[in-house]
């Protein structure tokens, strides 16, 4: 049996945070060992939310007054860490975990905070791999040439101490383009 046929099962079917049962996936609670107690199933409106917890829709995480219930410490960890950001003290007063999920809970906080987040020029948040376009005709500085606009960029790696910037090759060349000039494709 899978891990998403594992937590499909466990889950009921639905989103372990809000119940909804539209476009689940696996999702895991870092820092993760890949473990089934380490991941838990979450809708997409769940995991829009999670991948920019600087952004985070109020209303939609009232579901965390039952979730924060769970007998899975992988959802009470998401919720404690949600509570703390949304910075609702009155549920972060009645959530228990014991000290070692509490720790875990803590240390991902941590991550979070010091997470580089890169944005293409919509905003949209990019990840390592994906695939950019160019917006603009930019001339690359040492390599005489012209990156056109609409030249796709793919694989991009993302500098952890530049959220303005990405890597990627342009016609076999590595550079470094700012992130305002690509729109994720």
């Amino acid at each position: 049996m899978s891990i998403e046929e594992k937590l499909n099962q466990r889950s009921g079917g639905v989103c372990e945070l809000c119940s909804s049962n539209e476009n689940l996936t696996p999702y895991e609670v870092l820092p993760s060992d890949g473990s089934i107690d380490k991941t838990i199933l979450i809708c997409e409106k769940c995991n829009e939310q999670l991948s920019d917890m600087s952004n985070l829709d109020q209303t939609h995480w009232h579901c965390l007054n039952d979730s924060m219930w769970s007998e899975v410490d992988a959802v009470k960890v998401v919720a404690y860490r949600v509570l703390k950001t949304l910075k609702n003290q009155e549920l972060l007063d009645m959530i228990y975990l014991e000290d070692d999920i509490k720790q875990w809970a803590e240390q991902g906080l941590f991550e979070q905070e010091n997470k580089v987040i890169h944005k293409d020029s919509n905003g949209v948040i990019l990840q390592a791999g994906d695939t950019v376009n160019i917006i603009k005709d930019l001339e690359v500085k040492g390599a005489g040439f012209t990156a056109k606009r609409g030249t796709a960029v793919r694989n991009i790696s993302l500098p952890q101490d530049d959220p303005e910037h990405i890597e990627g090759r342009v016609n076999g060349v590595k550079i470094m383009i700012l992130t305002k000039y690509l729109k994720k494709g």
